[in-house]
C-alpha cells in the first residue's frame, strides 16, 4: 500500500512480535492523505495489533507565538475525531519530545514506532535522543513531499535548474491517488485530550487568540483548496506576484502544519479545468520550489546561517561588509514597523496583523532587511525571528530557504556588484510599482 522508499529504517532494533504501533505525528498533522499513517497502520494490521497516534506538544518551540499554537490545537481536534472515526487511539503528550515519546512506547509496550519525516535540525537531534532511549525498530515516512526528499537527490542541490529535472523524472512514480484508510483490524480508543490542560500548557487558558482569515483543520484546509481551484488558480501566472488580486492560493499555513497533502493538492490541481499555463506555474511553486527547501534543510546543516550560503556569496559579503548604510534599525523598530519606508512597513503589518505575507513582498522585506543591518549576520538573525514569530507559515523549510535567497543568494546566481548587496540580486521599491499600485497595497493593510 505505502511504497517502501518513502520509508527510512532509522533506528533498526528488532521487532518484537506483540505490542501497538506507535505514530508519532508531529509535520504531518492529518488523518486523511497521509502516508505515515497508512504505513502505521499497515504494519499494526499486519500483526493485529492497535495503532496509537500521538502528538508530543512542546513549548517553547521555534519562537513559536499563542496564535501559532491556537491555529496547530485546533487542528489536532480534527485529529482526535477523525481518529475515532476510525478507532485509532490519540493522545497528546506535554513535555520535551525524547521524553514524553520514549514514555508512551514503554506504558503501552510498543512493538514500533513511525514518524513523519522532517529536515529541520531540531527534529533530527529529537529523533536522534529518542533513538538512544527505545529499544525498538523506528521508521521515518516521508508524507510531507510527493517524492521523497532522500530519493529525489542524494545530495544539496544547487539551485532550482538542477533540481527540477530530478523531480520530474520521479514525479510518475509518486504523484498518485491516495488510498482511502483501510479498516484497522485492532481497534483502541484514547479517553479525549484534557484539552483544557493542552491550552493552559501553551499560554492559552480560557482565552483563545483569534486566528485572522484562517481557519484550521482539515476540513478547512480541503475548503480553502477547493475555493482556490474554483476562483484564483485561473490566472495564477500573472496575478500571484501582485498582492492586490488574491491571486496567491493561501494554503501555505495548512501545508506547513501538515493540515493539507501537498500530494493531493497537486492531483487536485492537476485535473482541473483551467488554463496550463496556471497549473504548471503553481505546480512550479508547490512542487519544485517548495520540495527544493526541504532539499536545502535536510542536506545543508547551516540552513538558517551565513555558514550555509554558496562560497562566492559569503565572498562578496565579506567584500562588503564594511560598506556605508544609508538606514539601519534595530530589530524593535523592525518589528514595529518603524522603518522609513512606508512599503516595507506596510509588508510587516499584513504579517503581523493576518499571519501572512504576500510571497513577492517577503522578497523585498527580507532584502530590505539585510540593507538596513549592520551584517548579513545580523540581517539573517532578525529575518528569521520576525518570520517564524508573526507567520502562520514560519519555522518552515520554505521560510528558512526564501531567507537565504533573499540574503545570500541561495538557489539564485551572482548579479552586478552594488554597495552593501555586493553581488546578490537587488530588489527596490520601482520594481514593486512595476509589479503593482505600491500606494493601493499599503493603503490596504492598513485599512485591515
Amino acid at each position: 500500500m505505502v511504497d517502501k522508499t518513502r520509508v527510512t529504517h532509522i533506528n533498526e532494533a528488532e521487532h518484537k512480535q506483540l505490542g501497538p504501533v506507535v505514530y508519532w505525528m508531529s509535520r504531518d498533522q492529518r488523518v486523511n492523505s497521509n502516508w505515515a499513517l497508512l504505513y502505521a497502520i499497515e504494519k499494526a494490521n499486519e500483526k493485529n495489533v492497535p495503532v496509537y497516534v500521538v502528538f508530543s506538544l512542546f513549548n517553547p518551540f521555534l519562537n513559536a507565538q499563542p496564535k501559532h499554537f491556537q491555529f496547530l490545537l485546533n487542528g489536532l481536534l480534527s485529529v482526535e475525531r477523525l481518529c475515532k472515526e476510525h478507532g485509532i487511539s490519540f493522545s497528546i503528550l506535554l513535555g520535551h519530545p525524547p521524553s514524553t515519546i520514549s514514555q508512551f512506547i514503554a506504558d503501552v509496550d510498543a512493538s514500533l514506532l513511525v514518524s513523519d519525516f522532517d529536515p529541520l535540525r531540531i527534529k533530527r537531534q529529537w529523533k536522534n535522543q529518542l533513538n538512544n532511549a527505545i529499544r525498538i525498530a523506528h521508521h521515518e515516512v516521508d508524507a510531507h513531499n510527493i517524492v521523497p526528499c532522500r530519493i529525489v537527490s542524494p545530495k544539496l542541490e544547487y539551485a532550482a535548474y538542477t533540481f527540477r529535472p530530478k523531480i520530474t523524472k520521479r514525479l510518475p512514480i509518486y504523484l498518485v491517488g491516495f488510498p482511502s484508510i483501510p479498516l484497522v483490524t485492532s481497534k483502541v480508543y484514547a479517553k479525549p485530550a484534557d484539552w483544557q490542560a493542552v491550552f493552559e500548557y501553551v499560554g492559552l487558558n480560557n482565552n483563545p487568540v483569534h486566528v485572522d482569515y484562517f481557519n484550521s483543520g482539515e476540513d478547512f484546509a480541503i475548503a480553502a483548496l477547493e475555493r482556490f481551484i474554483n476562483s484564483n488558480l485561473t490566472g495564477y501566472n500573472k496575478q500571484r506576484n501582485n498582492p492586490l488580486a488574491n491571486g496567491q492560493s493561501g494554503l501555505s499555513p495548512y501545508l506547513h502544519f501538515g493540515q493539507l497533502s501537498a500530494q493531493h493538492v497537486a492531483i487536485e490541481v492537476t485535473r482541473a479545468n483551467v488554463p496550463t499555463e496556471d497549473k504548471s506555474s503553481f505546480l512550479e511553486e508547490l512542487i519544485v520550489r517548495r520540495e527544493l527547501s526541504d532539499n536545502f534543510c535536510y542536506y545543508n546543516p547551516d540552513y538558517d546561517s551565513t555558514s550555509g550560503f554558496h562560497r562566492w556569496a559569503q565572498d562578496t559579503h565579506s567584500t562588503h561588509r564594511l560598506d556605508e548604510r544609508e538606514y539601519t534599525y534595530p530589530l524593535s523598530e523592525f518589528e514595529q514597523a518603524r522603518t522609513h519606508d512606508n512599503l516595507w512597513n506596510a509588508a510587516q503589518l499584513e504579517m503581523v496583523k493576518t499571519g501572512k505575507m504576500h510571497g513577492y513582498l517577503r522578497m523585498y522585506w527580507a532584502k530590505k532587511i539585510l540593507e538596513w543591518t549592520l551584517s548579513p549576520e545580523q540581517a539573517m538573525e532578525f529575518a528569521i525571528h520576525l518570520n517564524d514569530k508573526y507567520s502562520l507559515d514560519g519555522r518552515d523549510p520554505n521560510g528558512y530557504a526564501g531567507i537565504a535567497w533573499s540574503i545570500g543568494g541561495v538557489h539564485d546566481r551572482a548579479w552586478a556588484t552594488r554597495p552593501v548587496f555586493g553581488k546578490i540580486r537587488y530588489m527596490n521599491r520601482n520594481g514593486c510599482k512595476r509589479k503593482f499600485d505600491v500606494e493601493a497595497y499599503i493603503a490596504t493593510v492598513y485599512s485591515l
